[in-house]
């Protein structure tokens, strides 16, 4: 399935930057999980300088940043590569290792760059004499419409990219006063590109380099009904073991066993409304982090046939709350792990681990809110993993749902997403149901 993934990967780069030299003003590409995004941000940018069009690269935190320009400049060591930043940013290893990589908090610094990459909020706040030829927005899904009309002005033509199963722009304030009007400033940038130039070209990414082939057609179904996507390998071509055995009938030895066998496993607690932060709940996903570790787990792929060791920084637990994360990390640290990481799905966006373990958004809850039940937060948090996931969750969420029906109000002007998050944890609750394992 590899060599075919390949071919077809390469067939949808190649449409995409065949259409960045035709006379269209924008172009947007939909990338599901782990589909190549950012090397295709990578390769676009370069392909421009090549061509004598200076590009702007605009991504929304500086992490995706830095990550952006240490790729950019490790394909491309002689290309000149600008860095603008605030005042307060502080580079990191993987940026200030390359010499050809210029650091400043003024683009009057970076003159003779052909790539400048920085952040949305730091473009929103530079003048230009001229625009550029070219931007190119990596998760452009996570950009407010706000942010791009403040940027719009500096560039000519641009490339958009972004994964549109993720987590939509969020805000800490209320902002039902603006839905529904056209510059209501929640809406996504792509989402308002597209509602303005419904002709532009858009373009889908069809295979995950990240997913496995038992996860691939889960996920697709559940956040990608109308697009969808393959997994780059098939089924059997990444496998789970471990050193040691286990601890006989052991509901954790169950639950990881069953995650190496299936790439999926539900370790289900007792129904019970609980706090947010749920001890038991975190206690479970430490207990799942520990023993996986304890027990020498040894990834095999199509990278490594020969197995690398699943270390605690390729392993991850994602929460929908930063109260649940750091009751997780407080748990890991009394059973004496650490390198484990323990993150809101918020956090844990475009980042790829070997094994990861969920704490459900709905587990141990009385209802069912907007925020729980978005589809975005749960795609982010099923879909970290290159080998297995483990979801820990409470029983009677199937019950929880069906007792708060999909009924979010219908605003004029606002196109109804599908799936919403009630079909989708639907979706994958059905599947997860197959390799439940329950706690004592």
């Amino acid at each position: 399935m590899t060599e075919r993934a390949a071919e077809l990967a390469e067939q949808a780069a190649a449409r995409i930057l065949a259409d960045l030299g035709g006379s269209r003003r924008g172009v947007v590409v939909d990338s599901p999980p782990g589909a190549g995004k950012s090397t295709l941000v990578v390769r676009a940018a370069a392909a421009l300088a090549d061509a004598g069009e200076p590009v702007m690269v605009i991504a929304q935190t500086n992490e995706q940043v830095d990550d952006l320009t240490d790729r950019l400049a490790a394909a491309r060591p002689q290309l000149a590569l600008g860095r603008l930043a605030a005042g307060d940013y502080a580079p990191p290893d993987r940026v200030t290792r390359h010499p050809r990589v210029r650091l400043s908090t003024r683009l009057a610094d970076l003159s003779g760059c052909p790539v400048v990459l920085s952040t949305a909020h730091k473009w929103a706040t530079v003048r230009a004499e001229a625009a550029w030829p070219w931007a190119i927005v990596d998760e452009a899904y996570q950009m407010r419409s706000d942010l791009l009309l403040r940027v719009a002005g500096l560039f000519q033509r641009a490339l958009f990219v972004g994964d549109p199963g993720q987590l939509d722009p969020f805000s800490v304030v209320q902002t039902e006063r603006w839905t529904g009007l056209s510059w209501d400033p929640m809406q996504s940038a792509v989402a308002v590109l597209l509602r303005h130039n419904p002709d532009l070209p858009v373009h889908v990414l069809p295979v995950s380099w990240r997913l496995p082939a038992s996860a691939a057609p889960v996920v697709s179904e559940a956040f990608y009904p109308f697009t969808g996507f393959a997994a780059a390998t098939g089924p059997g071509e990444r496998r789970v073991a471990f050193a040691t055995a286990s601890f006989g009938d052991h509901a954790v030895d169950r639950a990881l066993e069953t995650a190496a066998a299936h790439g999926w496993a539900l370790y289900e607690l007792p129904a019970r409304h609980a706090v947010r932060t749920d001890a038991e709940a975190a206690a479970a996903c430490a207990d799942l982090a520990a023993r996986l570790l304890q027990r020498g787990a040894v990834c095999h792929s199509e990278r490594s046939p020969a197995g690398d060791p699943v270390t605690a920084g390729r392993v991850a637990v994602g929460t929908a709350h930063r109260d649940q994360a750091a009751a997780v990390r407080a748990a890991l640290a009394d059973r004496g792990v650490t390198g484990v990481t323990a993150d809101t799905a918020n956090r844990l966006q475009g980042r790829e681990f070997d094994v990861v373990i969920v704490l459900h958004p709905l587990s141990g809850r009385r209802d069912a809110t907007a925020f729980h039940l978005e589809a975005g937060r749960l795609c982010v948090l099923t879909t970290r993993h290159r080998h297995a996931c483990l979801v820990v969750a409470r029983a009677g969420i199937p019950e929880l749902l069906d007792a708060h029906p999909s009924a979010e109000p219908v605003h004029l002007n606002v196109p109804v997403r599908f799936p919403d998050g009630w079909e989708a944890n639907q979706a994958m609750l059905a599947h997860l149901s197959q390799w439940k394992v329950r706690a004592p």
